[in-house]
């Protein structure tokens, strides 16, 4: 299996993992607000101050993002590109965010594909502080309670990571056990969410939200992204078991790597490697 060397040494624990309670709704972004802001007000208003989403067409400007790129210090595996801010309302196409905190405050982590107000088909790494909601529209999201998406560092990589902390019950309603999960470095996606459900007796499981990235790519239909680097968001995802009883995780995502290649599809089980971290919630299903 593919691997890139990363500039720390490898974490012991390969997932980190906190077992909490959730609830799967869906909520509208206000328009004119930063979209940091109206996301934490759709689950605030839920009674969550952590949770995943996912989206589809949208509308968004101002709007800044970076493209995954080459490290240019060699300080990391590989790195962002410049910021671009591109003019007019970019209107999305799909979209995962991983909603949390940063230093205290509330941040997120968010990936998509959209099509830019000229036309340009592009994706990558939206910015928190740069991205603005242009007009309403629903994102169908699961909030978390028990625990937080925490933004530190990471010295495997080198970066400050969105990783899940136990956190303090908020009291939010929920119906279902979840497991908030980040997946570290050079190991299958597939494999290793199948290993985790079987360890903690999962026979069937939801994924929600799914933002991070991978070492190219291979698809089930026979398509490759070559580049390394890639900007990565799941758009379906489900664990269960196949016609022989054993666990199979369908994984379909959407990315864009290094070179500005845009790819989406299911992922081959056993043939993608995470690059950096894979951030996402189990909804534990049977």
């Amino acid at each position: 299996m593919r691997t890139i060397k990363q500039p720390g040494a490898p974490a012991p624990e390969r997932i980190q993992w906190v077992e909490a309670r959730g609830r799967a709704f869906s909520f509208t972004l206000e328009a004119g607000l930063p979209l940091l802001e109206a996301a934490r007000r759709g689950f605030a208003a839920e009674g969550f101050a952590c949770g995943v989403l996912n989206f589809d067409h949208g509308a968004l400007g101002p709007f800044g993002y970076v493209m995954p790129a080459l490290s240019r210090t060699g300080e990391n595996a590989a790195f962002y590109s410049e910021t671009y801010r591109p003019a007019g309302v970019t209107h999305t196409r799909l979209g995962s965010m991983t909603l949390g905190s940063r230093d205290g405050a509330p941040f997120f982590h968010c990936h998509g594909l959209w099509t830019e107000a000229d036309g340009k088909a592009s994706g990558g790494h939206m910015l928190p502080d740069e991205t603005d909601v242009a007009e309403p529209f629903e994102v169908q999201a699961f909030g978390i309670d028990g625990a937080m998406f925490t933004a530190e560092p990471d010295p495997e990589t080198n970066f400050t990571l969105f990783g899940p902390l136990v956190a303090t019950s908020s009291g939010a309603r929920t119906t279902s056990c979840a497991f908030a999960l980040r997946l570290r470095p050079n190991q299958d996606f597939a494999s290793s969410l199948e290993t985790f459900c079987r360890t903690h007796g999962i026979a069937r499981a939801k994924i929600h939200g799914g933002v991070g990235s991978t070492i190219g790519a291979r698809f089930s239909h026979g398509g490759v992204t070559e580049p390394f680097a890639t900007e990565l968001a799941i758009t379906a995802g489900m664990i269960a078991p196949d016609t022989s009883g054993a666990l199979q995780a369908a994984l379909d995502v959407a990315l864009i790597d290094y070179t500005g290649g845009i790819a989406e599809g299911r992922l081959i089980r056993g043939d993608n490697p995470v690059l950096m971290t894979m951030e996402l919630v189990l909804e534990v299903l049977a």
